[in-house]
């Protein structure tokens, strides 16, 4: 269904397939490539030698619009405006029904935090959000990209300035997701993608270690080695 082959100076000898349905998951140090290969299945640039298709079709055939239409985005930095909590989950699309908002909402959990404000849905939201939570914000930008019925959700490093008070609701809304759409992930903390049906482990523009957590960690390589630092981090807290 998907497959990527990048520039030799950039990715080098990259080559991976996603099914549909499925969690892919990329790993590894800052610099490594994962956000590059993200930016180029949107294309926010294209690649020089290689190709990227969907089912058996090659991304630079298809318009921009079209393909960015078909994938729902979740990043880092969230980006809210001042409008109501449903406008921003709508991006002002009148299509999009109230009945789909709360939907959405309730299915990853946002609704949890928006059914306690005394004027929920039609809540006022400060310029970037500022009035909620940094978890609370990443909720609602779940629910903006479920709302629209993507065949393909990507999530840029989403939960990694997530607040301990909306953590474990980040988690339990990623796993619901995986089960509703095909889902790039990626990721700093590996608890969030420890359910993935594949994790591949990057370094330096190069494919390391490809597999489950199960198996990743059977292979104690270095995914095995970044998951015990980070369970030992964790431990320290």
């Amino acid at each position: 269904w998907f497959k990527y082959i990048e520039d030799e100076w950039v990715l080098r000898g990259v080559s991976f397939k996603v099914n549909p349905g499925d969690t892919v998951a990329f790993v590894g140090a800052t610099g490594s490539g994962k956000t590059t290969i993200l930016s180029l299945i949107v294309r926010n640039y294209d690649i020089q030698k290689g190709q990227i298709l969907i089912d058996g079709i090659d991304i630079k055939k298809i318009k921009r619009s079209s393909l960015r239409s078909h994938i729902g985005q979740m990043l880092q930095d969230v980006f809210l405006f001042n409008e109501t909590i449903k406008n921003n989950i709508t991006l002002n699309d009148d299509g999009i029904t109230d009945e789909a908002v709360i939907q959405a909402s309730e299915y990853v959990g946002a609704n949890t935090f928006i059914d306690k404000l005394p004027d929920k849905y039609e809540h006022i939201v400060l310029e970037r959000g500022n009035n909620f939570s940094s978890g609370q914000r990443q909720l609602i930008s779940f629910a903006r990209a479920l709302v629209y019925e993507p065949s393909l959700m990507i999530l840029d490093e989403a939960t990694a300035n997530i607040d301990s008070e909306t953590e474990e609701l980040i988690q339990e809304s990623m796993q619901k997701m995986m089960n509703i759409s095909t889902m790039i992930v990626v990721a700093h903390r590996l608890s969030t993608i420890q359910y993935s049906d594949k994790i591949i482990l990057m370094q330096k523009g190069e494919i390391k270690e490809e597999g489950n957590h199960q198996e990743l960690l059977r292979q104690k390589g270095l995914y095995y080695n970044l998951y015990q630092l980070q369970y030992d981090e964790a431990l320290q807290k």
